[in-house]
């Protein structure tokens, strides 16, 4: 049986498991399967902290999307900017295009993955799993034996937007299908389109989704918004039931535990949570952290902690850039304190603690060599074990306010703070500087229980520690002038006052 996670807000570690699986064969020098993971990389995932471990890109894929892969040019210069030196074989094909929920053959199949699943539960992690809603590879088996579980077109259609729409020989007659899309982008080429329409084909994916479940501890779900009524029926101009809010209790009616975490976006993440989601994607934080200006993440942290509190937080994943590509050294740090002491999920990219630069494709089974970034590394490795507080596991969170020190300094403005509390008086206080130049303010601190007592505040995330009155953080506030960027993870110890 699966033991219960303990944490409120669990850390989720992302790896690419085909490029994983790639390293590890280089040094073997063989190809590598699932049962080729040293158990003390294991080891090392759980030491750093990590409760959760998504490995991406598992699924069994067809010999058509790799072609596609290989000979579609847009990609081939994605990819030669990825691997300047490129080789056909680095190009495995989209993990996306899936043609089965079975564990690739390559990869040693699902008796494979049930043994690493065993050895994972013993060191405390849980697996996670993709299950990709919207779209099949295009040499999916229902494509000849279930046709109409897909978006047809007509030949208009396929002259009109090529990009969009494929011929494909289908039993006894050629057929127009939909390549799988966003609305707002061109068509994946090698995807065909669900009809979520048919009764028959949510039925079937249901029946899929039953697969995944008995694989894992919990699904990502790619894309979980495009299969909602309203955005189907946009798209593809066709109603249909919704899929997920049955879908999902038919899994948590027998396994309560099971969690689903759904990538998505367009403001569409709280009526995902209604559906049943434990967990949604939050991209606005990031987008907010990339503009650099503090009252926009302020304001979205506003929003109710019930709604915040299943959030997934993150700085980078493989469809977006690294962080350290858009951060500079500072902000990034800035950035990853407010996103990571935030409430929700906190997520982490493979590459992402040694401050790669360079996003992998999907489609690739190799990335560059790249040095580790010794700062970056050094600084997430300290976040996570100052993560492991219970404090900030089980802690009770709220935003904080601030005011300016004297008239006309407007730099208070620039600060983000909040604090995270426990039911025995336990306090940490998270502040940060998110601005390009230096700022004051004073940071209320609501705080009834700090009355009376003198507090040491030692910075968890640095060397700092001082020494305050409660009376006087009550009354005006704690005083703050930090640097550009700088922040502040600080943990309130009552002193004890000496004996005369």
């Amino acid at each position: 049986m699966m033991t219960k996670a303990k944490r409120n807000y669990p850390t989720l570690y992302q790896v690419n498991i085909r490029v994983w699986l790639n390293s590890i064969s280089i040094k073997l020098c063989k190809r590598a399967t699932l049962d080729d993971i040293p158990d003390h990389e294991l080891d090392k995932i759980k030491e750093m902290g990590f409760e959760w471990v998504w490995l991406m890109g598992i699924w069994q894929t067809g010999s058509r999307g790799k072609e596609i892969s290989r000979t579609n040019q847009d990609l081939l210069d994605e990819f030669e900017r990825t691997l300047p030196d490129l080789k056909m074989g680095d190009i495995g094909g989209s993990g996306f295009a899936i043609t089965s929920y079975e564990i690739h053959g390559d990869l040693g199949g699902n008796e494979a993955l049930g043994r690493i699943k065993k050895k994972m539960k013993e060191k405390g992690l849980f697996l996670m799993l993709d299950f990709v809603p919207n779209h099949t590879a295009i040499d999916h088996q229902w494509v000849t034996t279930h046709p109409e579980f897909y978006i047809e077109g007509s030949r208009d259609d396929l002259q009109r937007e090529p990009q969009n729409y494929i011929s494909i020989p289908s039993k006894d007659k050629e057929r127009i299908f939909a390549y799988g899309r966003d609305p707002f982008f061109s068509g994946w080429p090698d995807t065909l389109q669900l009809d979520y329409s048919n009764p028959e084909l949510q039925k079937a994916m249901e029946i899929e989704l039953g697969k995944v479940v008995k694989l894992c501890d919990g699904i990502h779900c790619d894309m979980a918004m495009l299969v909602i009524p309203s955005v189907f029926e946009k798209t593809w101009g066709k109603s249909c039931d919704s899929f997920w809010p049955k879908a999902i209790q038919k899994i948590k009616s027998k396994n309560p535990e099971f969690k689903f975490l759904a990538e998505v976006y367009w403001d569409l993440e709280w009526e995902l949570q209604l559906q049943g989601f434990d967990y949604t994607y939050d991209k606005k934080l990031l987008d907010r952290l990339t503009e650099g200006k503090s009252q926009p993440i302020r304001d979205h942290l506003s929003a109710g902690l019930e709604y915040q509190g299943h959030t997934v937080r993150f700085l980078e994943n493989h469809d977006e850039p690294r962080a350290a590509s858009i951060f500079d050294q500072k902000k990034h740090e800035a950035a990853a304190i407010i996103t990571y002491y935030s409430p929700g999920v906190r997520f982490f990219h493979q590459g992402q603690l040694e401050g790669k630069k360079t996003r992998i494709s999907t489609h690739l089974i190799r990335g560059p060599h790249e040095p580790v970034d010794p700062v970056l590394h050094q600084f997430y490795l300290r976040l996570l074990q100052v993560l492991k507080n219970p404090l900030f596991e089980k802690g009770r969170w709220r935003l904080l306010d601030t005011k300016e020190t004297w008239h006309g300094n407007s730099t208070w403005d620039s600060f983000v703070a909040f604090s995270w509390e426990s039911s025995q008086n336990k306090m940490g206080v998270v502040v940060v500087n998110y601005a390009p130049y230096s700022g004051e303010c004073f940071l209320e601190l609501p705080l009834p229980y700090l009355t009376d007592k003198t507090w040491s505040l030692q910075n968890l995330m640095g060397d700092e520690i001082y020494v305050r009155e409660g009376n006087s953080l009550l009354s005006e506030g704690l005083f703050l002038d930090m640097p550009a960027w700088h922040y502040h993870v600080f943990e309130f110890k009552q002193l004890k006052k000496e004996k005369k």
